[in-house]
């Protein structure tokens, strides 16, 4: 028998390091060339790296959350073959990553698993990764005795097989921990049938087949359960850069209300009437057409601020990042000069990058390089909101709810669809007054929509 060391692959042009999200294997694994082994990111890019032999798996060389150098020895394989290679040599050629069905950014770069639709706000699958408890060899940290957790008794529905050790963390992909946290199922009580005890799509099926049935009725119990998420791949990404915002920033954030009903009016109209090659138009096209406008005419929003440089950096063309939430994660795809593109332009751009967003096929130069940036909950949007500004931008405009209100015109109170902006502003360089008139010229040309199509 011999030894294969596989290194971490080249995984992107001028990366030198990737973060390990995932693993699919374990020590005592036996593995088929191809299968998979595990995942690492870098930025929003997500690469699953396969086997490139058939083997057993003897040695992990990172933990869930690692940051780890291009070339590093990750896996260790027990394959056939006369003789043994020594220790920290390969004994092949280092395996190809995986192409993926979806991708967080990068032309080779892929997301997590496909998972089920998600709404706004839910895509938290990919903090919850987990794998088993890991080896000694790659440093890993005992599980513990599980005080504190609750009884691991046998769901309704759950296969049978010999128990998980207490304390011991369940294998699953981030697809099948996305879906049983929907259903509200704890995968510490569901015996996985898959490799290595992997619990499966059919695991949960059986669980919620068996929860279908009668349930006993018991007295409301207390819960002493702690579950402890290592915030890994994408969710770091995303906690690190609205950390370095927070913190290198002073926001200052304005709240204007609009009336949004004229707007309305017209966008409804403009959708019945529309020709077949044209995309629905949503508000958020009229937004970005109001912003390139009141942009021409206040620069200074539209910029980077390099504060370690001291130089501002005001842009001419008007690149407007469009904030969404994935089934990955929150992702920031963009709609490249807006200030070239009309209504139809911006409504047909912007539905094919939150498409490619929500599947996971957007590319690097997709997710990056806005000037400035828009925010939106939809209905979730709420009274009013705090933006984070997407550093080094100097402006971010956050998108309410609409609501229907009773609202005095000076005679009578009339329903009228009224919404808030709620707008962030780089105190640094952008005054209280200039933020006030930014937002002010775009109050204007939404409540008066016509303006949004008069050049000049």
């Amino acid at each position: 028998m011999a030894e294969h060391v596989i290194k971490l692959p080249d995984v992107g042009e001028g990366v030198a390091e990737a973060e390990l999200v995932e693993w699919h294997v374990k020590v005592g694994d036996l593995v088929r060339e191809d299968s998979l082994l595990a995942a690492v990111m870098t930025d929003k890019a997500t690469v699953e790296i396969p086997s490139p032999a058939d083997g057993e798996v003897l040695w992990l060389g990172a933990e869930i959350g690692d940051v780890v150098a291009v070339g590093s020895a990750i896996v260790r394989l027990k394959v056939a073959g006369e003789g043994d290679t020594p220790p920290g040599t390969a004994t092949g050629d280092t395996p190809t990553p995986y192409p993926s069905p979806q991708a967080g950014g990068g032309p080779a770069a892929v997301a997590p698993k496909p998972t089920t639709p998600s709404v706004s706000g839910s895509a938290d699958h990919s903090e919850d990764t987990d794998s088993e408890s890991p080896s000694p060899l790659c440093g890993g940290v005992d599980p513990g005795s599980g005080k504190g957790k609750a009884p691991a008794t046998a769901m309704p529905g759950a296969s049978t097989g010999a128990p998980r050790p207490e304390g011991a963390k369940p294998t699953a992909s981030p697809a099948v921990r996305l879906r049983a946290k929907e259903a509200g199922i704890d995968l510490r009580q569901v015996h996985g049938t898959g490799p290595a005890g992997r619990i499966t799509y059919e695991d949960l099926d059986a669980v919620l087949a068996g929860a279908a049935g009668p349930r006993p009725v018991g007295r409301l119990a207390k819960s002493t359960a702690v579950e402890e998420v290592k915030i890994v791949g994408l969710r770091r990404k995303i906690a690190e850069k609205m950390a370095l915002s927070a913190s290198r920033i002073p926001h200052i954030t304005y709240v204007e209300e609009l009336d949004v009903t004229a707007l309305e009016e017209l966008r409804a109209a403009l959708n019945n009437q529309k020709r077949p090659d044209r995309p629905k138009l949503t508000f958020l096209p009229f937004l970005m057409r109001a912003m390139v406008k009141a942009i021409a005419e206040q620069a200074g929003v539209n910029a980077h601020f390099d504060d370690e440089a001291g130089i501002i950096r005001r842009f001419g063309a008007v690149h407007i990042g469009v904030a969404a939430q994935t089934p990955s994660g929150l992702m920031v795809p963009v709609v490249r000069h807006a200030e070239a593109r009309d209504l139809w332009d911006c409504a047909a751009e912007l539905a094919r990058l939150a498409e490619a967003a929500r599947a996971g096929t957007a590319t690097r130069e997709e997710l990056s390089g806005s000037t400035i940036t828009i925010t939106s909950l939809g209905a979730m949007g709420g009274v009013a909101t705090t933006p984070v500004i997407n550093h080094p931008e100097v402006a971010i405009v956050g998108v309410n709810k609409m609501m229907v209100r009773p609202v005095w015109d000076g005679t009578a109170f009339r329903p009228r669809t009224m919404m808030n902006l709620s707008s962030s502003f780089d105190h640094r360089v952008v005054d209280g007054w200039d933020a006030a008139v930014f937002i002010q010229r775009i109050r204007a040309l939404i409540e008066t929509p016509a303006l949004i199509f008069v050049e000049g």
